[in-house]
């Protein structure tokens, strides 16, 4: 996690597939809870190679503006950067695009856990 510095940048492109979408008139268009999806992927993905050996992260705060329509097919396009580090606590600003403009944006925070402690924790409130 030493790694991680503020201003750092990740790329994610993908395709929109079926799944990504909802249905609007006669067209299916990228939905809300795949941008919020897509957007956290991204940001995991920049901070995934740093994390330490019994590391994870989870998504705790996203804020999202989905500002236009993005047709089943075409291709999307997430700019991720690091704006922020308090302790274990990475924020991110992420803008959307599809082919012709952009579509969305968000702010984004996650926070960088302990696996064993997090599982331990999750085990309790399953077995109750």
């Amino acid at each position: 996690m030493d790694a991680l510095k503020v201003g750092m940048k990740h790329v994610v492109e993908r395709e929109v597939t079926e799944a990504m979408t909802t249905k609007r008139g006669e067209y299916r268009v990228f939905s809300t809870p795949s941008m919020v999806q897509f957007c956290e992927a991204a940001a995991g993905e920049l901070i995934a190679p740093h994390l330490q050996p019994g590391q994870g992260q989870v998504g705790i705060v996203v804020t999202i503006r989905h500002m236009g329509p993005t047709p089943m097919g075409k291709r999307v396009r997430a700019e991720v950067e690091l704006t922020g580090i308090d302790r274990r606590r990475l924020s991110f600003k992420i803008k959307v695009f599809d082919d012709v403009e952009q579509v969305g944006e968000a702010e984004h925070d996650r926070f960088i856990v302990d696996l064993d402690k997090y599982q331990a924790k999750l085990k309790k409130k399953i077995e109750g």
